[in-house]
């Protein structure tokens, strides 16, 4: 129990540390700077960026969902999985790849102008870094989290209902407006939600798209103006966005209520398309998929295949390694405090480990940058701390020993996906039953024996799907990475996005399809498990 809530306890100090940096002294004149010049662009982007890709990801997700349950067209069947697939791609690579796609001198304006005998000034071409672009981006990448909810939703609400409504003289629009989408409302709130905390947590395309947020404002405040007191007031202010969209989620859900009380197992009647709707229906399915995922993922492949051998070799390899030691040693921890957090709450039932449980799932629902904000403070007290005690006792100047180490990278990385590690854990820990600790205690086994010779090797898929998420996640990590890593330690991810913001986007493609192709793993994982899926 001890080490549950030393664990909840390093979980919290990043958030904590924010809050009590925002009250130190000579913090004024920096945040009146900002409050009067930058902060009031921060706040409309945000709020822009917000709406525009609820509004996107919710008109993709919920018309994709209700498209593959509610009608039968040729290829449903490979649509149904084939649309969660833009999820594996992250934002900031389809920002690379569609600035390389649409620019000036990219294939598409550059076959316009030869094909028609165009100048620059003969035509317009909207320009893709901006933010109605960035909106663009988020919408392609984040809509599967509303896709899977609602397609969920549809599923299990019985076919009878939709049937009644029919039969009262409803169109299948109609019924789908006025029953379908009121039952699904909470699940698509919730991937509403999920999408709008990965939008506010997103630095590399907008950073790329040149938007001003709070993400961008915070690595600006740390590193050009040199102040971790505005950095840390502007991370609390994104944090109340943060907690504005869990709010809206959770409001959301304790609204109307509508209960589902026919055969719940019964098949959804699907409307068969023939002719030109059945046509529509194909093209409906492929923009989503063909935009999200198909043109980046040739594109990216494109331009790594015109790069040079050399380009792909000692360097690419350093760089592999390095995003490998940080996602696996970040998976490996994360799995065993997950254990130890979901066991202890499990054997200790009372409001201690409860506690401890509840807060340290708390992470995920951080950005980034925040928590790279929230870390750093604390480690660099500590260094600070550490030197001049060491220095007194023996004499020695050691300088800072965990700021911008790797140590500190990795921590600042787990306290952002443990929530990933203790979702699944949890998951599998509830599969199995009293009975089996009950009959391991009669034995004369005590807790910590029968964790080990119980229940992990019950738990042993459930530790493997945890570790695999949160290897994937930190594979991907951006912001976070940018702030706390160690002197020339670059990472996938952060290579990827350095040549890119130098516009060297052709040499940014092979560490941004090696990010791609890891990110497929727990796509191709969740796409099995919706082609199995039986209503």
């Amino acid at each position: 129990m001890i080490a549950a809530l030393l664990t909840a306890a390093l979980v919290v100090a990043p958030l904590l540390s924010i809050a009590t940096s925002v009250f130190a002294p000579g913090t004024g004149a920096t945040w009146s700077h900002l409050a009067s010049t930058v902060l009031p662009d921060y706040i409309v982007t945000t709020l822009y960026l917000c709406l525009g890709v609820g509004i996107g990801v919710a008109a993709l997700g919920v018309g994709s969902a209700w498209l593959v349950t509610r009608h039968e067209f040729p290829g449903r069947s490979t649509f149904e999985w084939a649309l969660v697939l833009p999820l594996a791609m992250p934002a900031y690579v389809m920002a690379y790849t569609y600035t390389d796609l649409l620019q000036y001198v990219g294939p598409v304006q550059t076959t316009l102008r030869e094909a028609f005998g165009w100048k620059r000034a003969d035509y317009w071409f909207p320009d893709v870094r901006s933010t109605g672009g960035a909106v663009l981006m988020f919408s392609l990448v984040l809509y599967p989290y509303v896709y899977m909810l609602a397609r969920t939703a549809f599923i299990e609400r019985a076919g009878g209902m939709i049937e009644v409504g029919r039969s009262l003289g409803l169109s299948p629009f109609a019924a789908f407006v006025r029953l379908s989408l009121p039952l699904a409302r909470p699940a698509i709130a919730g991937g509403v939600a999920l999408a709008l905390m990965e939008t506010l947590a997103d630095y590399g395309t907008v950073s790329y798209f040149a938007v001003q947020t709070f993400t961008t404002g915070i690595y600006r405040a740390w590193f050009s103006l040199g102040d971790r007191n505005a950095a840390a007031q502007l991370a609390l202010t994104l944090l109340g966005f943060v907690i504005a969209v869990l709010v809206f989620e959770r409001l959301s859900r304790g609204g109307s209520k509508f209960h589902d009380t026919t055969l719940r197992r019964r098949g959804v009647t699907r409307l068969h398309l023939r002719g030109w709707r059945a046509a529509l229906a194909v093209a409906a399915g492929l923009a989503p998929l063909v935009t999200g995922f198909v043109v980046p993922a040739l594109v990216l492949g494109r331009l790594a295949w015109q790069q040079d051998e050399a380009d792909l070799g000692t360097q690419f390899l350093a760089l592999a390694r390095n995003s490998v030691v940080v996602a696996g040693s970040t998976a490996v921890l994360a799995v065993a405090l997950a254990l130890l957090l979901a066991y202890a709450a499990r054997v200790h039932k009372g409001g201690a480990t409860r506690w401890a449980h509840r807060v340290a799932g708390l992470g995920y629902a951080l950005p980034g940058s925040v928590i790279a904000v929230g870390v750093l403070i604390p480690v660099t007290q500590l260094d600070h701390l550490l030197s001049a005690l060491i220095e007194q006792l023996l004499g020695i100047q050691t300088g800072l020993l965990f700021t911008g180490s790797l140590a500190a990278l990795i921590y600042a990385c787990l306290v952002r996906y443990l929530t990933a590690a203790l979702q699944a854990v949890d998951s599998g820990l509830a599969r199995i039953t009293p009975n089996m600790e009950n009959a391991a205690r009669s034995l004369g086994l005590n807790s910590t024996q029968t964790l080990v010779r119980v229940h992990l090797p019950l738990l042993r898929s459930s530790a493997l799907t945890a570790g695999l998420l949160v290897f994937i996640d930190v594979m991907k990590e951006l912001p976070a990475t940018l702030v706390m890593r160690p002197f020339n330690f670059n990472t996938l991810a952060t290579q990827a996005y350095t040549l890119a913001a130098d516009e060297r986007l052709a040499e940014a493609a092979a560490p941004a399809l090696a990010i791609v192709a890891v990110g497929l793993l727990p796509m191709l994982v969740i796409c099995r498990s919706i082609a199995r899926e039986r209503q």
